[in-house]
């Protein structure tokens, strides 16, 4: 009796549950986040690659001989970039960006390049936020991100206009790295809620994706907006997985591994449900594409498997404690890898023998499946308590039947009088008694 008295019983189911904890960690792989996803074809990924090779030119100084050559062959034409600002023209509002004629697939792209350790702007528009600072759309977004993409707007929504005026076929596509990847998300979220002052009426001529991205705005939105917005992430990054807000992330850049380990933990603890109904935790936006390419206790890369959902709960909510965490954030490898995949998608579906009227009989259906998937998304984050998971205002992207006056009143008094996207945000939404930003009620009225 003495001799089990004499047992620390406490201190040894301390001990097992931190032992469990460690092993659950251990071999919890970035493919446990989407192995219950569909796998994605050809035709929804083959943007990624080139999109990938139009955010990377803002890293060349000659796009005709750049210094990381695609992969894949695909060069940039550097006639058709129409516009190109440096960190010079931009004054630190945002990261460079340039605009794209891509003749070749019927596109117009506005790529913005990820962060720059080595200018304060960067990080002034990280900095620029506080958790619950900005309520934007029934949701909330990071500021600094918003502001950002209203600037953007700002000086290119004449350029955008005209060349969708000229080009009434091709679609407006926005794509953007890391930091970039969150301005790109929100210049998508104010493109479609303003169509008319780009001269847009419908929504499907907009596009987002958003290559290894932050988590820039609340789970509603990011599934409201699934049907427009794309996110890329490869294997193991961190940035999709840590809900530690960007500036804290950068402001400990230099003990990265030390803050998403103390992350883990700190969220290992917490409910999965206690997440889902905080209205202010932010995440990675839209539909999500997974490239999982190494597996656990196996050495080396495989070949990649490209895996896609719209997943409310289970989203990108783990860290994966992996030397890979940093590197697979990394731009180049990013699109070196999308390439393969997508290689290999195209090996399996030899798209080029299929006449043109069962591929678009197949793309078709491929829109259709999406659909389906993104209302089985929001159905799912309403069983799940989401905050305003189904209450989309009279801007948003998910209701199908909004009356074209509703869309363009707020644009075409835009086209009266010039106005500029930050006097737009800041007309369309006022403050409420917290100081937080909120949808005017009949900002629709007042504009007509």
């Amino acid at each position: 009796m003495s001799l089990i008295c004499g047992i620390p019983l406490l201190e040894c189911v301390y001990c097992l549950a931190c032992t469990r904890w460690a092993w659950k960690r251990c071999l919890h792989s970035a493919g446990h986040d989407s192995e219950t996803w569909g796998l994605a074809s050809s035709d929804e990924f083959a943007p990624v690659p080139r999109l990938c090779r139009y955010i990377l030119a803002n890293y060349e100084d000659d796009l005709e001989n750049p210094r990381f050559p695609p992969p894949g062959g695909y060069r940039m034409n550097a006639r058709q970039v129409l516009a190109q600002k440096t960190y010079k023209d931009t004054g630190g509002h945002v990261p460079p960006y340039l605009v794209y004629l891509d003749h070749d697939h019927s596109d117009i792209v506005l790529a913005v390049r990820g962060l720059n350790l080595a200018k304060e702007g960067d990080f002034a528009v990280l900095l620029d936020n506080r958790l619950g600072k900005r309520k934007f759309d029934g949701g909330y977004v990071h500021n600094g991100l918003l502001k950002a993409a209203g600037w953007v707007l700002d000086r290119e929504c004449d350029l955008m206009k005209e060349l969708l005026d000229k080009y009434p076929n091709y679609t407006l596509t926005f794509a953007g790295h890391s930091l970039g990847s969150g301005v790109a998300a929100m210049l998508a979220m104010l493109g479609v809620l303003n169509r008319g002052k780009l001269g847009i009426e419908n929504k499907k001529r907009i596009k987002c994706y958003a290559i290894a991205p932050a988590r820039c705005m609340s789970l509603n939105l990011a599934v409201r907006y699934a049907d427009v917005i794309n996110s890329v992430v490869l294997q193991d990054d961190f940035l999709p997985r840590t809900a530690t807000p960007l500036e804290d992330i950068f402001k400990s850049l230099f003990c990265l591994p030390c803050l998403l380990c103390l992350r883990c933990m700190r969220d290992t603890c917490i409910p999965e449900y206690v997440k889902l109904r905080d209205p202010r935790r932010l995440y990675a936006p839209g539909r999500l594409y997974h490239i999982v390419e190494r597996k656990v206790c196996r050495w080396g890369r495989h070949p990649p498997v490209v895996r896609t959902g719209v997943p409310v709960d289970g989203r990108f909510e783990h860290i994966v404690l992996s030397c890979n965490a940093t590197s697979d954030h990394a731009l180049i490898w990013i699109e070196r890898e999308a390439q393969r995949a997508f290689g290999l998608m195209l090996e399996k579906e030899p798209i080029m023998e299929i006449p043109p009227k069962q591929r678009m009989e197949r793309q078709q259906t491929l829109a259709r499946e999406h659909s389906a998937e993104h209302k089985a998304a929001l159905r799912r984050a309403v069983t799940l308590a989401v905050p305003d998971a189904y209450s989309p205002s009279d801007y948003g992207t998910f209701d199908e039947n909004l009356s074209s006056s509703t869309e363009g009143s707020p644009s075409s008094s835009g086209m009266r009088h010039r106005m500029s996207w930050d006097e737009l945000i800041e007309k369309l939404f006022e403050k409420d008694e917290a100081g937080h930003m909120v949808l005017r009620k009949a900002a629709s009225s007042d504009e007509s």
